[in-house]
């Protein structure tokens, strides 16, 4: 017999995932764990046109499966390596036998392409995003996406051969405007939770999505791991790209 506790639980885990949205959409949910198992898990994000994050309310041991005695992965923080808040893209939720809930999400440390399961109630509330940046290193081209549908796009310059950008899947961590004149890296950064191979480069080794100050190297293979993209259009990514939104790189 199925544990009204652990039911219970999930479909907390979902309305909460939910957010601010309508009352219909939190009874769907509620409908739709109705024949969940008990072990069963529900998706959080398809990473393109839906996805959810959060931030860390707990600097709590992040477990490689569900469990409080599954071996650690990791640990949540709250500040990235600039010191912005840290998000965390979410993947799936379970609730375990116990009736405690998890929540499985990216992990943001080397090597790229981690992933672990947190209590819930390490995270924040649950924000919403709908747009996807992919980045082709063959073709040297960025893409932004919302709902599926393109809004911007343009050419970039990738990592050297012997500094190549990570190809994975993450997500967008802050953005900022750089203020310093003729800085290398232009008008506007972006910093996502994939690292470079050059782990002594300064800030960790964090790939960034970021303006130039030789816009004639673009498009090529000219940084050490960071994605340069025109100052003109950096600026208007600026605009339609929020924290949050997952980055492919291909």
């Amino acid at each position: 017999m199925r544990s009204v506790r652990a039911l219970a639980g999930l479909a907390a885990v979902i309305v909460a995932a939910a957010g601010a949205g309508s009352a219909q959409a939190q009874a769907q949910a509620r409908v739709a764990l109705a024949g969940a198992p008990l072990s069963g898990s529900v998706r959080l994000s398809n990473e393109t046109t839906l996805s959810r994050y959060a931030y860390a309310t707990l600097p709590a041991p992040v477990h490689r499966r569900p469990s409080a005695a599954s071996p650690l992965a990791g640990r949540l923080r709250f500040a990235t390596e600039d010191g912005f808040a840290e998000p965390y893209l979410l993947l799936r939720t379970a609730v375990d036998r116990s009736g405690r809930q998890w929540v499985q999400l990216r992990v943001p440390r080397r090597p790229n392409g981690r992933t672990g399961w947190v209590p819930r109630a390490a995270l924040s509330r649950f924000h919403v995003v709908r747009t996807q940046l992919t980045i082709n290193r063959r073709t040297l081209t960025a893409v932004l996406f919302r709902g599926g549908r393109p809004i911007w796009r343009s050419r970039v310059g990738v990592g050297k051969p012997h500094t190549p950008t990570p190809a994975g899947r993450f997500l967008v961590r802050e953005g900022f405007r750089v203020r310093q004149r003729g800085s290398i890296y232009g008008a506007y950064a972006f910093g996502t939770s994939a690292y470079s191979v050059l782990s002594d480069w300064p800030g960790g080794g964090v790939v960034g999505i970021h303006g130039t100050n030789q816009p004639g190297l673009i498009p090529g293979r000219p940084s050490h791991g960071c994605v340069r993209v025109p100052n003109r259009a950096i600026l208007r990514l600026a605009r339609l790209m929020p924290v949050g939104t997952p980055v492919r790189i291909v």
